[in-house]
């Protein structure tokens, strides 16, 4: 038994709650009490104590659309011209750096933003892979690092025809191997959904075929939808509608689905996600920095979409994602008020919700019941912090570096910005030893 005290604790949740001297008991995996930390210290006189004075408690972040596999492009040099628009990133960059992964490539390049999710405080991620080279057994392979690691994680491949309709299949293949293997191992800290990559890479056939496996297996599916106009355009070439209209008539969507940025959706097919309960990620740095546009998030949002959020690989800091997507929705719309409320909604309230349609347990709370995944963060508020204007203090004060303490699942990952349960010198040393080797097979 744990009690982490003695720290400003915000519960967040419904009831969101911030208790001075507060303090959260931890019993296995699962939270077992939160209250004042004079009280539970007496009431609990063998568990071990961390002290968290001067600083503040709260549930672990969490993203909801990732991408491990993206970890040797950081420094690699582009061997063509700089990509004009998102196609071109995608063919220059993407698109060759997922060919030359290997299981190895797979496995250390998942290490090591795992280890940061750690350092950053992002307890639970929604993962999106691709090996096209390495397909059968990779989320087994980034199930192994995320359970080395200790990262609660949603895995899946991402299916595309743009290898070719056997690598499509066996893309398909291993999301239903791993989502059974997942269900029969029943471990709470590891699931899986069917991935797949894009309308624009996927012919009627393959979609046709992984709706089925995925409608076989209860499943949801996890998709990019609409992230750059060439999606669009795409569509309606094949098939004469706009994605999210081609992704339904398949099957695709509904409330266990994820489709990620729905940056270039119209009001119909706003509707149309609202009317599946198809949860949506938002990614306000990817969306930036590939100039794809600003998504809709206001609009879907208002239309009663459920709109998380995610970093598309971007990082694993998601305080830095919450103070990106608060200015470029101010900045979009040219109004200083925009986003105020709708970024909070989305990182602690709808981030939590999508997650629970993966995970059985509660998550995004400090309360008697949820997942034990919890942060200490190096801030001492210079101005008061209560239930009404605690998000300021997160936007304006946070950020992954400030994070000393890390709890997922109960255990201790990282104590006084010291982890506890891997060599980091090591995995990033072999790190830069295979980035070297797929660097010049790119």
């Amino acid at each position: 038994m744990i009690i982490v005290g003695n720290g400003l604790l915000i519960t967040l949740g419904g009831q969101n709650r911030v208790i001075p001297g507060g303090a959260v008991v931890i019993d296995g995996k699962l939270i077992a009490e939160v209250g004042d930390t004079p009280v539970l210290r007496e009431k609990y006189p063998q568990a071990r104590f961390i002290d968290a004075e001067g600083k503040v408690i709260m549930p672990g972040m969490t993203n909801t659309h990732m991408h491990l596999y993206s970890t040797f492009a950081r420094g690699m040099a582009l061997k063509d011209e700089p990509p004009g628009d998102f196609a071109q990133i995608l063919e220059r960059l993407w698109w060759r750096l997922d060919k030359v992964l290997g299981m190895e490539d797979v496995y250390y390049s998942a290490l090591v933003p795992l280890i940061d999710c750690v350092k950053n405080g992002t307890t639970t991620i929604v993962d999106h892979h691709a090996s096209p080279n390495a397909i059968t057994g990779s989320l087994s392979t980034i199930a192994r690092a995320a359970g080395e690691i200790g990262v609660r994680s949603c895995l899946c491949y991402e299916v595309s025809d743009r290898d070719g309709m056997d690598k499509a299949q066996e893309g398909i293949d291993e999301n239903v191997r791993f989502i059974e293997a997942c269900r029969n191992e029943g471990d709470d800290m590891l699931t899986g959904c069917m991935g797949l990559h894009a309308s624009l890479t996927l012919s009627d056939a393959t979609l046709q075929a992984a709706a089925a496996a995925a409608e076989k297996l209860g499943a949801g599916c996890h998709i990019h939808t609409a992230e750059g106009i060439q999606d669009v355009e795409d569509s309606m070439r094949k098939s004469g509608v706009r994605v999210v209209e081609r992704l339904q008539r398949f099957g695709i969507l509904g409330p266990r689905s994820i489709a990620a940025h729905c940056v270039h959706v119209n009001d119909r097919e706003i509707a149309i996600l609202k009317e599946t309960g198809t949860n949506v990620v938002h990614n306000p740095e990817s969306n930036m920095g590939n100039a794809v546009g600003c998504a809709p998030v206001m609009r879907m949002l208002g239309q009663g979409v459920r709109v998380g959020m995610g970093t598309d690989g971007f990082t694993t800091d998601m305080f830095e994602g919450i103070k990106v997507a608060n200015v470029l929705h101010k900045f979009h719309q040219a109004d200083p008020s925009a986003a105020w409320a709708e970024v909070p909604q989305m990182i602690f309230g709808n981030n939590p919700a999508i997650l629970s349609g993966f995970f059985p347990g509660k998550l995004g709370v400090l309360e008697p019941g949820a997942y034990a995944d919890l942060l200490i963060v190096d801030y001492d508020p210079p101005t008061p912090l209560d239930e009404m204007n605690y998000y300021g203090h997160v936007l304006f004060g946070f950020s992954g570096g400030q994070v000393e303490t890390t709890i997922i699942n109960g255990k201790v990952l990282m104590l006084n910005r010291v982890l506890q349960t891997v060599d980091e010198k090591a995995v990033r040393a072999r790190a830069r030893e295979l980035a070297r080797k797929l660097w010049e097979r790119f």
